[in-house]
């Protein structure tokens, strides 16, 4: 009775929201999309890939309709999707993993960060993520009621503060590694891999990588997977997914690895939440990742590789110095020269006043580091690229 009073005194969304959502609010990139449509701007604030996906992609769906692969599939993923991954991961990755009992098929890379949180943490552990962090990990720890321990990058070249992971993990469950990383665009190097690895090991932690942009690399930097680390090979998830690399960001279609009891009670989350990815999408995917070879990632790094030196030109010409990223695709820019007070505001004014979407920098960050940026997706087409920097020059020429 007491809970049920204590509900009736709140008013608005308070009295309808549970407890795990209250402090849940629509994130700056949603907000800064919604504006972007309404003035009709180019959008390089959210990470949508408006880039066709290979052409044998799209010609693969409709005949794995044809075919039947319209029905629930295992909560894991069809077979050949499997067996695909776990071939393409000992060919690219140097992962050796069971395609019957290590791999796991998710809706899009952040269903299976949201199914191993809560197949493998409990309400109240501590979880770790690097900062700058990408939201969607920061939001999905706090919906599953885990404590968020924010340990931030060295401000000058994004590379790990040993000293505060090691205070962090003191009591932590898990820690998150996204690399390439979004927004910071740090490729870590083996020995910060190292690094992790002891650290793991030391404070019993679980690792958690994201590695969605595995094949945007840039001037010779390399992925290296975390799990292919002795120190981290039985502590770590691996999560990755064809979302970015196909361009296909609204099939849904991501995955993870795992030692094989963390893969069954993350399958079992996934069953109950999802039941499966959709089938002839899974099947397409499949198809698509045995028929391509390795000059099909290889034109991929190249050509958004030529994307980043193009936008970041532009960048430095109009006076918003960019933080040159490693991979990924994204670039954070300094828009202090812009005066403004939040880089809310400075977004919000690149989007007014030369048509181009961004996101704040305070999406990233906890505290006042985040103000004085904004990230921008290159991760585009040519035309909306040119597009955008076209309306970014104009803007910078008019005296911005």
């Amino acid at each position: 009775m007491a809970i049920k009073a204590e509900r009736t005194d709140r008013t608005g969304l308070e009295r309808v929201r549970s407890d795990r959502v209250a402090s849940l609010v629509q994130s700056d990139i949603r907000a800064m999309t919604q504006r972007c449509l309404e003035l009709d701007g180019v959008n390089l604030g959210q990470g949508i890939c408006d880039t066709p996906p290979p052409e044998l992609l799209a010609g693969a769906v409709a005949p794995a309709i044809e075919r039947g692969d319209n029905r629930y599939t295992r909560y894991d993923g069809i077979g050949r999707l499997r067996h695909a991954l776990a071939d393409r991961l000992q060919r690219h990755n140097g992962l050796d993993v069971d395609p019957d009992g290590e791999i796991v098929v998710t809706i899009g890379s952040t269903g299976a960060f949201a199914t191993t949180v809560m197949a493998l943490c409990n309400p109240g552990d501590a979880i770790i993520l690097l900062e700058p962090y990408y939201g969607y990990h920061l939001n999905t720890a706090r919906v599953a009621g885990l404590e968020t321990r924010l340990v931030g990058l060295r401000p000058d070249d994004f590379s790990l503060d040993m000293a505060a992971l090691e205070e962090a993990a003191k009591g932590a469950r898990a820690l998150v590694l996204n690399t390439p990383g979004n927004p910071s665009g740090r490729v870590f190097k083996r020995r910060e891999l190292e690094q992790l690895g002891e650290l793991c090991q030391r404070h019993d932690l679980l690792c958690i990588t994201d590695e969605i942009y595995e094949y945007f690399l840039f001037d010779g930097h390399r992925h290296i997977s975390p799990a292919t680390l002795p120190s981290l090979r039985d502590r770590t998830v691996t999560i990755s997914g064809y979302s970015k690399t196909y361009s296909i960001t609204g099939w849904r279609i991501g995955f993870l690895t795992a030692p094989r009891d963390m893969a069954q009670a993350i399958g079992l989350v996934n069953d109950l939440y999802y039941v499966c990815a959709p089938s002839p999408l899974q099947a397409a995917v499949a198809e698509t990742i045995k028929a391509l070879g390795d000059d099909y990632y290889q034109g991929l790094a190249h050509d958004f590789q030529l994307k980043r030196d193009d936008f970041c030109g532009v960048l430095k010409d109009i006076g918003l110095t960019p933080r040159i990223p490693e991979g990924a695709y994204y670039v954070l820019a300094d828009v202090t020269p812009l005066g403004k007070s939040s880089s809310q505001a400075a977004a919000m004014e690149i989007l007014e006043q030369a048509g181009v979407a961004s996101v704040p920098g305070s999406a990233f960050f906890s505290g006042d580091e985040g103000e004085s940026v904004v990230r921008f997706c290159f991760g585009k087409s040519d035309q909306t690229l040119h597009a955008a920097q076209e309306r970014l020059l104009r803007w910078g020429r008019a005296g911005a």
